[in-house]
């Protein structure tokens, strides 16, 4: 099942840690001084503008990696999975928050889990690489299932997510052969 926003958090990394702090901090300022807020919890956000530098962001990692014919590097054995949603879905969910769930937390996800072995068959497909694929130890702390729940943001914002996986990579892939896109880069 995917989890919801009522899941219990026990981030183990510096980066989930100081996500979870902000929305205390939030929550603090709406007790204290009436600040509305609203609290959006992004899966995995991939497009074209992605920046392929640094540990995230595995779409533009593995993209500028295959583009250039260079292998893809796989931490761990490609079965961990994630729920990318595209930032055209994203965007979308920003704006209807400017005026739309007070005082909530909402995740944005496309509610689809995707292995990472998956994710990048799709992206051999659009980019035409058949080379090898590089398999290396799994970094330590990674979690095995990321998969988020959109029910309460359809809901709250009849929202739901518009991009399909296959013609979001389709759409990223296509940005990247036409920008160039740090081709020297990328393990995902």
């Amino acid at each position: 099942m995917p989890v919801d926003e009522g899941h219990p958090l026990n981030p183990i990394s510096p980066y989930g840690i100081s996500k979870h702090t902000v929305e205390h901090y939030l929550y603090m300022y709406h007790q204290l001084y009436g600040l509305d807020y609203v609290v959006l919890r992004y899966s995995n956000v991939y497009g074209p503008r992605q920046d392929s530098s640094g540990e995230g962001g595995v779409v533009a990692i593995f993209a500028d990696r295959l583009l250039a014919g260079k292998p893809p590097v796989i931490y761990g054995d490609g079965c961990q999975t994630r729920d990318f949603i595209y930032v055209k879905d994203v965007a979308r969910a920003n704006v209807l928050a400017l005026t739309l769930g007070s005082g909530r937390i909402l995740n944005v996800s496309s509610q689809t889990e995707t292995s990472v072995n998956e994710l990048l068959g799709l992206l051999r497909g659009e980019t035409g690489y058949s080379g090898e694929v590089i398999y290396e130890d799994a970094r330590p702390g990674e979690i095995s299932r990321s998969f988020l729940s959109n029910c309460e943001l359809r809901k709250v914002f009849n929202w739901k997510p518009e991009v399909d996986l296959r013609s979001g990579l389709r759409e990223t892939v296509s940005e990247f052969r036409k920008t160039g896109r740090n081709p020297s880069k990328g393990e995902g």
